[in-house]
């Protein structure tokens, strides 16, 4: 059977126990990382006694509950110990009843017998970094080999969230606006005083030319972010910084890309050999929503 409870009535200690057993563990679906993205405004569908979850994330439109990914969230869905295309069906169909859904994306564990559109994302699972660099494209080693005279005035360096916060907001790509990039900002800063922010920079001539956010818990980090100053593109710096990163993290945890359907985004994240893991996702039109909040109204 499956249930609907709102934030207040869920009982976190068995929704966390639920993800941390299960097959699909993301740590998008975890508590503080939901709080964070979504403000608070996510609610669960829950099989049994906990048996399996799916958190879903919403906004508020002129009244009207609108389910959609949060920021920074890339994939959700549901949770149990095995993943079972029987149950996951019985959640799409209950979901699809329920909800206004403007943008959903499931993890990439989810399989389903109804036909869904996928997604790329890239990972990289534990090993020992020399393997990992080994399996690097011949383009990405190229780019990881820096001249005598750049190694000599740069450095990469951890440095807070404070220190970064110009330099990211100058960079940042893919906001819609102003108010959109404040929205970023203010999610990397709560994952910064939540301790599970790091942001690794690469300074040049004691300056910051690139600068990578990343989110971590104990069994993944993760490529929230990637900021770069144009003007030095040639020195890939990003290539340098990513590289160093997964050398310090890769023998313990999953390091994630985040996954990108801009082909030269995609490409740069190929160029570090990772596996491709797809994800399905359900996308409804404004026009499709306003149907569906009609015909909810009406079963109301």
């Amino acid at each position: 059977m499956i249930r609907r409870l709102k934030y207040h009535e869920i009982d976190f200690e068995k929704y966390t126990k639920c993800l941390e057993s299960s097959e699909q563990r993301k740590y998008s679906a975890a508590r503080l990382f939901l709080d964070i993205t979504s403000c608070r405004n996510w609610e669960i569908l829950v099989f049994n006694d906990y048996e399996a979850v799916m958190p879903v994330p919403f906004i508020k439109k002129f009244g009207v509950k609108i389910v959609i990914n949060p920021r920074l969230c890339q994939q959700l869905g549901i949770f149990s110990e095995k993943d079972n295309v029987e149950l996951n069906e019985t959640f799409l169909n209950y979901f699809r009843k329920k909800y206004n859904i403007w943008y959903y994306a499931f993890n990439d564990k989810n399989s389903f017998s109804s036909p869904l559109k996928k997604r790329k994302n890239f990972i990289i699972y534990p090993d020992e970094y020399e393997v990992v660099r080994q399996k690097y494209s011949p383009k990405r080693k190229r780019k990881l080999r820096l001249d005598e005279d750049v190694i000599a005035v740069s450095e990469i360096r951890e440095i807070t969230m404070a220190e970064a916060h110009t330099f990211v907001s100058e960079n940042m790509i893919g906001a819609k606006d102003d108010n959109d990039k404040k929205k970023f900002l203010k999610i990397f800063e709560d994952f910064d005083k939540s301790g599970c922010l790091t942001i690794s920079a690469f300074f040049y001539r004691s300056r910051i030319i690139n600068a990578v956010a990343i989110y971590h818990d104990k069994e993944t980090a993760v490529l929230l972010g990637t900021f770069n100053n144009r003007e030095f593109v040639k020195l890939a710096g990003s290539s340098v910084i990513i590289d160093d990163v997964i050398r310090k993290n890769i023998k313990e945890k999953i390091f994630d890309f985040e996954g990108s359907e801009v082909p030269a985004i995609e490409e740069f994240f190929r160029g570090f050999r990772p596996e491709l893991k797809p994800y399905s996702f359900i996308k409804n039109s404004k026009k499709e929503m306003l149907i569906k909040a009609f015909s909810l109204n009406l079963s109301r």
